[in-house]
């Protein structure tokens, strides 16, 4: 199988009360709940051009301790993407980043994260995700 891209994404979240909550941006084109995600740059880790893209596009700041939850491939018109997929605990959020105009952002309850988001592969993300912070 012939990957043409590599992207990294983050699935930010945080603890609330006791509950797991999830942050999604929407997409600027189709305007659909989805995680931070861009291409790897390359002066930068998967994990660390994961978290630039939470912060230009969810506008958060997180811990440095990470867990990559997996990997998946994603067929596009251009090519196929291998797409590696992190978390990270938010312990900061800003009024004003990069992408601030051109999406918007939310905190969503753990169930409505996974009816929100469209991609089969950060469904399950999501679910593994609970399963690893569960006290």
């Amino acid at each position: 199988m012939e990957v043409e891209f590599t992207k990294s994404a983050v699935i930010p979240y945080r603890l609330k009360d006791g509950k797991l909550e999830i942050l999604l941006v929407t997409s600027i084109k189709k305007k659909n709940w989805i995680v931070p995600k861009g291409y790897i740059e390359f002066n930068l880790t998967p994990f660390e051009s994961a978290k630039k893209e939470a912060y230009e596009e969810a506008g958060v700041v997180g811990s440095n301790e990470t867990v990559e939850v997996g990997q998946f491939v994603n067929e596009k018109k251009n090519g196929k993407e291998l797409i590696k997929v992190y978390t990270m605990e938010v312990d900061e959020e800003l009024d004003d980043y990069p992408e601030k105009n051109l999406r918007k952002r939310k905190w969503f309850g753990y169930e409505e994260a996974i009816e929100k988001v469209q991609n089969a592969q950060i469904k399950n993300f999501l679910k593994k995700l609970k399963e690893s912070i569960k006290n």
